[in-house]
């Protein structure tokens, strides 16, 4: 990682224009490691899009360190071990400074093991399972306490859920997430009978039988509401078989936490209307900063071009990262990781996201209504909730913490007082 002179006074990522200094020996360089090919491609690519938007901003305001920054972009194909390839390249061949990247919890997890290693800074943007907390990773998207506890309340206090249907992607986010939530629903006194889970393969297309599934559950009268942990180009098909079942919101809602606008723009949302689905941000939401982010992510890519949560979430990421290289005056990674404590920034909600000691944010929770036109009608939002790497309803997490500042530890077991230490999955 090269050490890079000090900085100029900062400048906003939508501020005025500069020209950083020619005499700059070396660009700085960011990795941007999202899928451009395969199933993921549909929700990764235009992250990659938002990257390279936020690098022309920063450079058009000045640079970074009298210097200008550099996107290297890489495909690694909704291939999850081409992840820990791609990042190895990034680090090792394009000493890159910094990696902003990942969708799935697996892609996460296959670069890992490489970030650690080499001491390379990864921001990842998406909602996940929690239960982790790297050294390497700062977690810009939301925890379960952020974005599935919410939304579960939500359906058993608003809507009268009494059944629920927990459908997931096969792999780790969707697994851990709903092992949490179906503990969770138990303590809240729903019956584990009451509770169907069903996992299905990346890019699974033949959702009748399961449709019929969820419908059947609720032969006895009762609410059945529906969880949706589906990742990628699979929801296309899950809503369309929604659809054609004649399932609307009102019968059974669905609430997703990987469907955003990026996802509905490729459907027909006439019958969608009214399902649900839970971030830490939506286009709709209103505020300065929101306005003026849709107007510049529209003037570069197009009127027809949406935005969405885990673009926010890398929004707010390369700013507190390019606030704590300055702050740092150098991008060494150890530098900046102490730096990057007690970060600010305003997020495109009107409030303010923190980085917390344990790498994740204190960030609002949204719950938004799909509206006929693809975009979602906020009918719930909070105050920023501070991220939680560990879950209390995991018997094994209630008793760990994370505190990357004080501690040096991401795995703290508070009744030993001790400190775990692991190098890869956590």
């Amino acid at each position: 990682m090269k050490l890079k002179s000090s900085a100029a006074a900062m400048a906003l990522v939508l501020g005025s224009a500069a020209t950083a200094s020619a005499d700059c020996a070396d660009p700085i360089k960011v990795g941007v490691l999202h899928s451009l090919s395969g199933t993921m491609a549909i929700s990764e690519t235009t992250l990659k899009d938002t990257m390279e938007l936020l690098i022309e901003n920063q450079n058009e305001a000045g640079g970074l360190l009298e210097c200008q920054i550099e996107a290297v972009v890489v495909d690694p194909a909704s291939d999850w071990p081409l992840f820990a390839e791609k990042a190895r390249e990034l680090l090792t061949v394009n000493e890159v400074d910094v990696i902003f990247g990942s969708w799935t919890s697996v892609s996460r997890k296959s670069a890992l093991p490489v970030l650690e290693e080499l001491n390379g800074l990864m921001f990842y943007p998406v909602q996940y399972e929690g239960e982790e907390s790297s050294r390497n990773v700062f977690y810009t998207g939301a925890a379960p306490n952020q974005q599935a506890i919410p939304a579960t309340d939500y359906f058993l206090e608003e809507l009268g859920v009494e059944k629920f249907a927990l459908l997931g992607t096969d792999y780790v986010y969707p697994r851990t997430t709903n092992n949490i939530l179906e503990s969770y629903l138990i303590d809240k006194g729903i019956a584990k009978e009451d509770i169907f889970v069903n996992y299905t393969p990346f890019g699974h297309s033949d959702w009748a039988t399961i449709v019929a599934d969820v419908v059947a559950l609720g032969a006895d009268g009762k609410q059945v509401g529906v969880i949706s942990t589906i990742n990628g180009d699979a929801n296309i098909g899950f809503y369309k078989e929604l659809a054609a079942a004649g399932v609307s919101a009102d019968d059974i809602p669905v609430v997703a936490f990987s469907v955003g606008e990026e996802e509905l723009s490729g459907l027909d949302t006439s019958d969608l209307v009214g399902h649900l689905a839970a971030w830490n941000y939506f286009q709709s939401a209103e505020s300065e900063a929101n306005k003026a982010w849709i107007a510049a992510w529209k003037a570069k890519m197009g009127e027809d071009r949406v935005t969405n949560d885990p673009m926010e979430a890398h929004y707010i990421g390369f700013n507190m990262w390019v606030n704590a290289v300055k702050k740092a005056g150098t991008t060494d990674v150890d530098a900046v990781r102490e730096a990057m404590y007690g970060q600010e920034f305003p997020n495109l909600t009107g409030g303010t996201a923190v980085m917390l000691p344990n790498h994740h944010l204190a960030k609002p929770v949204l719950i938004g209504e799909i509206t006929a036109d693809g975009q979602f009608d906020i009918v719930s939002q909070t105050e920023e909730v501070p991220g939680d790497a560990w879950t209390d309803f995991l018997p094994g997490s209630a008793v760990l913490t994370s505190d990357w500042k004080e501690l040096g530890c991401g795995m703290y077991n508070t009744q030993t007082k001790s400190c775990v230490q692991l190098t890869s999955n956590y």
